[in-house]
């Protein structure tokens, strides 16, 4: 196990590289961020030629980069062009995110994985079909949609939650804004929970194991559930990261200052650094999580094993 880790570990450098420099790349050809600056009047050149040499934008692309990556080891991740450190940016808007994902993750684990097990369990009887149906909707409305109706019925007609998250964002405020960002994710787990249950029922080691007269609750938490969640891990491992890339809807709606927040105001002011940054940090989440699930398998199935 330790030599597959550490094997992993260093297959994932070369990814890291890759992924950031194709983000360097792509940001930079967003537009003159220095533009962006001086508002809807044109710069003054030398007040231009001033600042990218401060932001060491008069350098080549590629050098940049290597400026860049060579900051990022040692956790300096740039300065945004209003003269705040990223960090700074990061520190603030990454527990909000974090905690809102949490609660997002929770709600796919506890309501889309007990829904798929008893979905597949009862295969083509009316409780399946309306889960069925039900996720179907889920999935075809837009998240902004199913956000502003959940923050007007229960925020400003009913009155049960705040229709807009305090700055410090507790667990509690953020079970809406939660189950708004994981409502679609939830939808695709509770249906590739039932098709994973539904199939590997019929499989000759459940029907030994029932032959054998072990309780039903056993074979399915100790052999059908644990065999069939394979598949449901490897998409919540993978989701971790786009549900906090993928917040940016989620945080307008109810007015969260995460993650999802920074990149949309870095992108609308060009602020090349910001982006960047949190986007690094997004890439190096979507490989710690991806490691995690790989590790996740050999708990599921006994017979994985790693060398």
């Amino acid at each position: 196990m330790g030599r597959y880790v550490i094997r992993r570990l260093l297959q994932m450098i070369p990814v890291f590289v890759g992924a950031t420099l194709l983000i360097f790349l792509m940001v930079n050809v967003m537009g003159d961020p220095i533009a962006g600056l001086c508002g809807d009047r044109e710069c003054d050149p030398a007040t231009a030629a001033q600042l990218r040499r401060e932001f060491g934008l008069d350098k080549p692309v590629w050098q940049q980069y290597l400026t860049y990556m060579g900051n990022v080891f040692t956790g300096d991740f740039g300065t945004a062009f209003n003269g705040q450190e990223v960090t700074e940016l990061m520190a603030s808007a990454f527990p909000v995110t974090i905690r809102l994902t949490i609660v997002a993750i929770l709600f796919e684990i506890v309501i889309g994985i007990t829904l798929g097990v008893v979905t597949g369990l009862r295969r083509g009887r009316p409780v399946d079909t309306g889960v069925l149906l039900t996720t179907l909707v889920v999935i075809s409305v837009p998240t902004f949609v199913t956000g502003l109706l959940l923050q007007l019925l229960l925020g400003v007609e009913w009155g049960w939650i705040s229709p807009s998250v305090s700055s410090d964002a507790p667990f509690d405020e953020l079970i809406v804004p939660g189950l708004v960002l994981a409502s679609v994710s939830l939808a695709y787990v509770t249906r590739l929970t039932r098709t994973s249950i539904a199939e590997n029922a019929r499989g000759d080691y459940v029907r030994t194991a029932v032959a054998k007269g072990l309780p039903r609750h056993r074979v399915i938490r100790k052999h059908l559930l644990r065999n069939s969640l394979i598949p449901v891990v490897t998409f919540i491992g993978t989701d971790i990261g786009a549900l906090m890339g993928g917040a940016i809807v989620t945080e307008r709606i109810f007015n969260i200052h995460g993650v999802g927040y920074q990149l949309y105001q870095g992108i609308l002011r060009q602020n090349t650094q910001t982006v960047v940054g949190f986007v690094t940090v997004l890439v190096l989440v979507f490989l710690a999580a991806n490691l995690l699930v790989d590790l996740l398998y050999a708990v599921l199935d006994p017979r994985i094993r790693y060398a």
